[in-house]
């Protein structure tokens, strides 16, 4: 309804996504996130769904993972032409890291910070 009352200039959604490897980055869940934005967009005539797809920076942890790039351009591939099921498509980007590699990414310094605490 929220989106709804609002002029169609100001329907766009944003859904951030930070996929991890073997957690929510398969093709399933590209599928559901896709039919996801897209019920959003078939309930509020003239609403625009942007998704951003984060890889989520490594923090050290055994089941939290950085999904390989290739894992994520085929997610994206995915959830745009899964997204596209009524003539108007589900935008979808992969948003670049930056930090990383001096493990200042985000959530990198505090997992580092706490870690040097205990």
């Amino acid at each position: 309804k929220a989106l709804s009352s609002r002029s169609n200039k100001l329907r766009r959604t944003m859904l951030e996504i930070a996929l991890m490897e073997g957690v929510n980055d398969s093709k399933r869940d590209a599928e559901l996130l896709a039919e996801f934005a897209q019920s959003i967009m078939n309930d509020v005539p003239g609403s625009k769904i942007v998704v951003n797809l984060i890889p989520f920076n490594d923090i050290g942890h055994p089941t939290y993972r950085t999904p390989s790039i290739e894992r994520v351009l085929e997610f994206q591939k995915l959830v745009v032409e899964h997204g596209s099921a009524n003539g108007r498509g589900v935008l979808c980007y992969v948003r670049t890291t930056r930090g990383d590699e001096e493990s200042a990414a985000c959530g990198q310094l505090a997992t580092k910070k706490k870690a040097s605490n205990t």
